[in-house]
């Protein structure tokens, strides 16, 4: 009798193309910091968040999980050659300030940064008024 197991089957690793130069979108919400890092087309290489980093609840919104963020984020990203970047930010969070921080600190020189956060030009049409 053969017996035939489900054995586990090996992931083949791709080979990962090297880039120089690539962008970083920081979206700083109150309540977490996203931090995604494309290529110039646009393509993701790496992202991450304060929750992906280990943070929380109300720890996730402070300006130290944001910097958590974009250092475990660009550590991924910098095996693989990036040099410049140019950052784009959107959102009032407390980690917009701090990733930008972390960004110039991890050894990543910002050729461009834009801030991108939506306004909007009188918006949606209001509820009405209350009556009581």
């Amino acid at each position: 009798m053969s017996e035939t197991k489900n054995q586990p089957v090996a992931k083949t690793k791709k080979n990962k193309p090297v880039v120089s130069r690539g962008r970083v979108y920081i979206t700083a919400t109150f309540n977490n910091t996203l931090v995604t890092i494309t290529d110039e087309k646009g393509n993701t290489i790496a992202w991450g968040s304060a929750g992906a980093s280990g943070f929380k609840g109300a720890r996730k919104s402070t300006p130290f999980a944001g910097t958590t963020a974009v250092e475990t984020t660009v550590k991924k990203v910098q095996e693989r050659g990036l040099k410049e970047v140019e950052v784009y930010i959107k959102g009032p969070g407390a980690g917009r300030d701090a990733a930008l921080r972390a960004i110039r600190a991890c050894g990543l020189s910002i050729t461009m940064i834009a801030d991108v956060t939506p306004i909007p030009h009188n918006g949606c049409r209001p509820k009405k008024k209350r009556r009581v």
